[in-house]
């Protein structure tokens, strides 16, 4: 149920009776004050503009044709056309009572449904996940949960990188360790250590690094006994990440990987296929794509290398083989790539040259979900003391156990399975939350002691929000579900309008791969609770009736954080 989206269409229909063009936006947001109404339509100044009248002239005539009777108590005009639209107590009443008998908290399910594949996470098996990984992987798991919520068919693809030279030096690493019959899964406890192992024997023994590349080629070639191997490191390094996915309450599966090698075969096919298309020219050895759409300032074009002189391939031609495995294979109409900014250029190019090679339709949105980087306080890209990279592991071990204790502070008395329990949902979902919040295009810095506070946009916050309502419930005893909501109060009215904004809230967010804007309305409707439960109270209200409608207040509240908590991939708690 989209308010917004419900008043625009009548907003832009009173416009076009009133004489603007039939594509006139309405443009109704929600109201930044109370006292300018409920929602307030902006279009009318533009408008005027172009047919040449007096806003409010036009803003009138908007008014003669704009029948709200059933939702609106008052409409009017204000400043040089802005129409205020005042929405009905007993019709938000309604609306309210609607949301709390739906499952689905009356999100209306999308009347053009998509089928939209989610490139995200992609770590490189070579070694462990870092912290560079955690943007991509919970940004997009929390994309994919809210379209599947609202209605659209999500298929998750984890593109991992487990093709290209560094296998040759480990896949010979891990021979040499076996002719010792070393065990290997011992020695992969730690790909970190592994790898390390590996790059320095590649780098001091010529010979080593020689047979390293020629296993490269023996890997690519198929040969039986290096596949054999090499199945073998990548099940070990998957494992790796599955324990990160388990941790992060990420939704990734092992069904949802499709790494580069599973392209391997297609990648000559590609070449071809730009060559029929006339796309390809041959540049020092090398065969090239140059597009005039990435022509530079000094008038040179930046050309996509999809095939080296020594007939190598790149990842340009892997991430074509994808576009066009995914459309083909998987009938994507949709396709969102959570990759961090640095990508931006490589992505531009291969989404234009897919469709002017016909890999892809042209009405196909192919979209780069661009993110920063994760700072430390130092203001440079997060590391260890020593300047390391950061395992990912690591941060959300200590993350559990810095909430570990926070809690044992406050709940001392509390036996240590409990604490460690409310450790893990606290700890991952301040880490969680604190990089979600974030516009996702800028970079943000890292600090512990904002995520786990207790106090501002946290998650910590917001679950303790939940629990504490909670506890109204087990105070209060059952809910009349047959008693009306009643919105006498000007908090309750708030409360309600806010709770109203949630399907519009989902809908933005869907549209433009924003989750912050769900933190953001999250974090307002607990502020907006903790007004409500402050100035109207529920254990003492005067009569039973109004005890009992903020009471459905106060449910439809928790569902809502509850359900949004959740789209973010964060769980909530009963106590805390």
């Amino acid at each position: 149920m989209n308010i917004c989206t419900r008043l625009d269409e009548k907003v832009k229909q009173a416009l076009v009776a009133a004489g603007a063009d039939k594509d006139t936006p309405a443009l109704v947001k929600p109201s930044s004050r109370p006292e300018f109404g409920d929602y307030q339509a902006n279009g009318v100044m533009g408008t005027a503009k172009k047919l040449k009248m007096n806003p409010r002239d036009l803003a009138a005539k908007v008014l003669d044709n704009l029948d709200l009777s059933e939702m609106a108590e008052k409409l009017e005009i204000a400043g040089p056309g802005f129409i205020n639209i005042h929405l009905k107590n007993e019709w938000l009443a309604e609306r309210l009572e609607e949301m709390l008998a739906s499952d689905h908290l009356a999100v209306e399910k999308s009347q053009h449904p998509q089928t939209v594949v989610i490139d995200y996470s992609a770590p490189n098996l070579a070694k462990e996940m870092h912290v560079g990984h955690l943007r991509s992987t919970i940004i997009g798991d929390a994309m994919a949960r809210l379209l599947d919520f609202i209605g659209h068919k999500v298929i998750r693809q984890n593109h991992v990188g487990d093709w290209g030279t560094q296998f040759g030096m480990l896949l010979t690493y891990m021979g040499e360790l076996q002719d010792r019959d070393e065990e290997l899964s011992m020695q992969l406890s730690d790909l970190e250590k592994f790898y390390q192992a590996a790059k320095i024997r590649f780098d001091e023994d010529p010979d080593f690094a020689h047979r390293a590349r020629q296993n490269v080629v023996k890997l690519q070639s198929g040969d039986p006994e290096f596949l054999k191997l090499w199945r073998q490191f990548i099940d070990i390094s998957l494992s790796h990440c599955d324990a990160i996915y388990e941790t992060l309450g990420v939704l990734l599966k092992r069904s949802d990987v499709m790494p580069e090698s599973a392209y391997n075969d297609d990648l000559a096919n590609v070449v071809a296929d730009l060559e029929r298309a006339a796309m390809l020219t041959e540049d020092q050895g090398a065969k090239c794509v140059f597009m005039e759409e990435f022509k530079t300032k000094d008038g040179k074009i930046t050309p996509m290398i999809v095939q080296k002189s020594d007939g190598g391939y790149l990842y340009a031609t892997t991430d074509l083989a994808a576009l066009r495995y995914r459309h083909n294979k998987l009938g994507m109409t949709r396709g969102l790539y959570f990759v961090d900014a640095r990508q931006s250029l490589h992505l531009k190019q291969v989404f234009t040259a897919a469709k002017k090679a016909g890999f892809v339709p042209e009405e196909t949105q192919l979209e780069h979900m661009a993110f920063g980087t994760m700072m430390g306080k130092d203001g440079t890209p997060f590391k260890t003391r020593d300047g390391g990279t950061v395992k990912l592991i690591d941060l959300l071990n200590e993350a559990q156990q810095r909430a570990f204790d926070l809690v044992t502070q406050k709940n001392p008395e509390l036996d240590e399975a409990s604490r460690r329990s409310i450790a893990k949902t606290v700890g991952i979902g301040a880490v969680k939350y604190a990089d979600l919040s974030k516009n996702r295009n800028s970079d943000y810095i890292f600090n512990w002691d904002t995520m786990l506070s207790f106090e501002g946009n946290t998650a910590p916050y917001l679950q303790y929000a939940y629990a504490r309502i909670q506890s109204i419930f087990r105070k209060a005893g059952k809910i009349d579900t047959n008693a009306r909501i009643s919105l006498n109060e000007t908090q309750e009215r708030q409360l309600a309008g806010k709770l109203l904004q949630l399907s519009e809230t989902l809908e933005t967010v869907a549209r433009e791969g924003t989750p912050n804007l769900l933190c953001n309305y999250l974090f307002e409707l607990a502020g907006h609770f903790m007004s409500f439960y402050e100035a109207c109270p529920i254990m003492q209200a005067s009569d039973e009736a109004s005890k009992q409608s903020r009471l459905k207040l106060a449910l439809l509240t928790a569902k809502t954080l509850k359900t949004g908590l959740g789209l973010l991939g964060i769980d909530v708690m009963e106590r805390m």
